[in-house]
């Protein structure tokens, strides 16, 4: 695969406004993790092991083609520069592991970009879904789709009553975690998050910042923490009913937030647009905080000069990776990609403006 836009379009297919409750569910994620019977793991693989399992892996890119109807490429990562990692990285195709120990590892991906399978992670086999919006069980049938198309071919570690045999203890049973990313401006604002985040655990669930413990851009990821005991559907239709809990009660606020503070709500949102569209210099910080308040204000019809799309695109396009790799270099100073990411900005609000027109 050497396509340079990979590298260069901040667009994904599978991170857009199409989807179901796309105003706050940005998209689904399903995740299974797979192992070879009789080949250790990973991180305990000798380079003979890893290589047997890439080979093994690469001779069934045609049948997973034909069992899901996508065509896929691979990319050797120890083949990649740094800069190109991470933006692989940066959108969420790849995990930092990948990058760690690049020697031996692969990642297979379909050209929409919505399949990402990584080989030798923690995991011999990490097949990740994605789809716009709230959508799991797309996401499930495509991931078990390319799964039936392994197992069809190559023994998989499995135990009658452990489930499907993992690096890490957490993923055994099914293997399988799935993630909704959420967009939760009005549950920040009114102080309800925390007690979403708080009560979580008991639902066999974890919300966490996109960006770490920080709630930037007020993105959460919300997945379950439970594998074992539990069938696949299962644990997707829990996880799609704590997500539509959670959207139904961000609703709420937005609805109360619209009520009590219109003026000061309405305020926000202009001011963030102003520095957004205008602004010469901005902290990756700083831009996703304004460009939540921005997508919030397109959500309730506050602002309309701009699509909900920006979101989606910054999230991206706004990295530190993404700015470095379009000017093609590594040695670029925290003021120059300031300078780069808000004119990239500018850039993308132009186009949008003249999308829409």
């Amino acid at each position: 695969m050497t396509n340079t836009a990979l590298f260069t379009d901040p667009s994904l297919a599978w991170l857009n406004t199409a989807g179901k409750h796309s105003d706050i569910a940005l998209a689904s994620r399903i995740r299974l993790a797979r192992n070879l019977k009789n080949i250790p793991f990973p991180n305990r693989a000798k380079r003979a092991d890893l290589i047997q399992v890439k080979e093994l892996i690469l001779r069934l890119i045609p049948a997973i083609e034909t069992a899901t109807g996508l065509h896929f490429d691979y990319l050797e990562i120890d083949k990649l520069n740094r800069l190109q990692q991470n933006v692989l990285a940066e959108k969420f195709l790849i995990s930092q592991k990948l990058i760690d120990s690049p020697e031996n590892r692969l990642v297979i991906l379909s050209d929409d970009l919505s399949v990402s399978i990584m080989v030798n992670e923690d995991d011999h086999l990490r097949i990740q879904c994605m789809a716009p919006g709230l959508d799991l069980n797309s996401c499930l049938q495509t991931a078990f789709a390319i799964d039936d198309a392994i197992e069809a071919y190559l023994n998989i570690a499995f135990d009658e009553k452990m489930g499907y045999l993992t690096a890490c203890p957490t993923n055994l049973g099914t293997g399988l975690r799935a993630s909704v990313l959420l967009h939760l401006p009005a549950l920040v604002m009114t102080q309800q998050i925390s007690k979403i985040i708080n009560i979580s655990p008991q639902l066999g669930m974890a919300i966490r910042g996109l960006f770490g413990e920080d709630s930037l851009g007020n993105i959460f990821q919300t997945s379950n923490q439970l594998t074992l005991g539990f069938k696949e559907q299962e644990l997707i239709d829990n996880l799609s009913a704590t997500v539509q809990e959670i959207i139904s009660h961000e609703h709420d606020a937005r609805k109360a937030l619209l009520s009590y503070s219109h003026d000061k709500l309405e305020n926000r949102v202009w001011r963030s647009f102003g520095i957004l569209k205008y602004a010469h210099s901005i902290s990756q910080h700083e831009m996703l905080n304004l460009v939540s308040k921005v997508r919030l204000g397109v959500d309730m019809n506050i602002i309309d000069e701009t699509q909900a799309d920006i979101l989606n695109l910054l999230l991206i396009a706004g990295q530190k990776n993404y700015l470095q790799n379009l000017n093609e270099t590594e040695n670029m100073s925290p003021q120059e990609i300031e300078k780069q990411r808000a004119a990239v900005i500018r850039k993308i609000f132009t186009g949008l403006q003249n999308r829409k027109e």
